[in-house]
């Protein structure tokens, strides 16, 4: 149970009461540039980081992390494994071809012989297997998006989730309406060097497009993850959100900090091989394992930043409650 302040809803009849520019339209980006030029810097920081551990942000964090993993794993084993069964094979090549460019040192045998196995064994009672692979995926993004709900209930102080069927039906949509984009946002800028050269040899492209693709793929997949993650910030709490101008600036934080955790654990993965020497053929599950969960808590951290945000500019400077016993 997490012990973040509730922030104050802009219907809350006290919130607008004590903020007499309210005018019952969403809070926006102007809003946002005031309240962080009137209470930003070290302690709007500071606060934040205060709220997400309060709200029990580190449990949730590896909780998502987990689901993550759950979902990618199995997803791209029976995408590549039932892409002749679906008339998908380029699409099924370039994913292969992709996760084979990106796997190095012992896990390469590992990933292969899986991959393998995957494409050449669907007409042997395998093809259930996939099939069953893939409800799992879609069930644990799902599942994902849901955990994404109870953080960010938590970091908003609301104590209660929404009833399970419309919880779930709403994290099914969700991971369509924004678990796809930030998922090919990830594609088109971790996997982007990879996955391009990976189409460029399926549909024989020339060096033009791929030169084109390095310079278009970071713009288009940071606007991707912006889109997504303030679409995520808006939907998964169970309260009145504001616009998502407003959720921007916390989608900012999330992208800044996934973006330096990306580049750190790369830096750290491929730094002479010690990475691969302690974990030997498992290095490729643990590094996704590892970038899944500082994926999380950029995500819980921004989502952190915007509820802070808001609560200081509704008069909610503390992020904790006060304990009643002391």
């Amino acid at each position: 149970m997490g012990t973040a302040t509730r922030v104050p809803q802009r219907c809350d009849v006290d919130a607008v009461a004590a903020i007499p520019e309210v005018d019952g339209e969403e809070l926006s980006a102007e809003e946002a540039l005031a309240t962080l030029s009137r209470y930003g810097g070290w302690s709007l920081v500071r606060d934040s980081f205060v709220r997400f551990r309060y709200a029990d942000g580190f449990s949730h964090s590896r909780a998502l992390a987990l689901q993550t993993v759950l979902s990618i794993v199995p997803m791209a084993i029976a995408v590549i494994g039932l892409s002749g069964v679906l008339h998908t094979e380029d699409i099924g090549r370039v994913a292969e071809l992709t996760i084979r460019r990106l796997v190095s040192g012992p896990s390469r045998e590992l990933v292969d012989d899986a991959l393998a196995r995957s494409r050449h064994r669907t007409g042997d009672g395998s093809q259930f297997a996939l099939w069953l692979g893939l409800l799992f995926a879609v069930m644990n993004v799902t599942t994902a998006l849901c955990q994404v709900e109870r953080g960010a209930n938590r970091i908003y102080g609301t104590e209660r989730d929404r009833p399970f069927l419309y919880k779930y039906t709403r994290g099914l949509v969700m991971s369509v309406l924004a678990g796809l984009p930030l998922g090919l946002s990830f594609a088109v800028t971790v996997l982007g060097d990879h996955l391009g050269r990976a189409v460029a040899d399926v549909y024989d492209l020339g060096a033009g497009t791929l030169r084109a693709w390095d310079v278009l793929r970071w713009p288009v997949g940071v606007v991707l993850a912006l889109l997504a993650t303030s679409a995520i910030f808006k939907l998964s709490p169970r309260r009145a959100q504001p616009g998502y101008t407003w959720l921007a600036f916390g989608a900012l934080v999330y992208l800044g900090l996934w973006l330096l955790a990306t580049w750190g654990l790369s830096l750290y993965v491929g730094a002479g091989g010690s990475f691969d020497t302690v974990y030997g053929p498992l290095s490729a599950f643990v590094s996704l394992l590892l970038w899944s969960y500082l994926t999380a808590l950029a995500l819980f951290l921004g989502l952190a930043f915007a509820a802070q945000l808001e609560a200081v500019r509704a008069g909610v400077r503390e992020p904790v409650k006060e304990d009643p016993g002391v």
